[in-house]
């Protein structure tokens, strides 16, 4: 079993920046990629970016240059620091781990708002 629990979402005046935090608990050894995910209102859920247990990370194009995925394999987290927000950004951002076994878990997300 792996939990996640995300933070760091808010009210952000557009061209603002957030930081997302991801942190993971339990067969954290077991996970081989930690994503981001949005969900707009009305909208079907999108991935953000990837990042895999090797370092490799993936972007979706409306994150390119603007997003980026880290991690910290001390404190167990997954960071998504965004920067020139837009309200199109605003949504609820979830994390979401793999397993080598193919198990995946979410976190309860965490709403992020682009708003003058």
């Amino acid at each position: 079993q792996v939990q996640l629990v995300e933070s760091g979402g808010g009210l952000v005046q557009p061209g603002g920046s957030l930081r997302l935090s991801c942190a993971a608990s339990g067969s954290i050894v077991s996970i081989i990629a930690t994503s981001w995910y949005r969900q707009a209102p009305g909208k079907q859920r999108e991935l953000v970016a990837v990042i895999t247990s090797g370092g490799t990370t993936t972007y979706a194009d409306s994150a390119k240059g603007r997003f980026t995925i880290s991690r910290d394999n001390r404190k167990n987290t997954v960071d998504l620091q965004m920067v020139s927000l837009q309200p199109e950004d605003t949504a609820v951002y979830y994390c979401h781990a793999r397993t080598l076994t193919g198990y995946t878990y979410w976190g309860q997300g965490t709403q992020v708002t682009a708003s003058s």
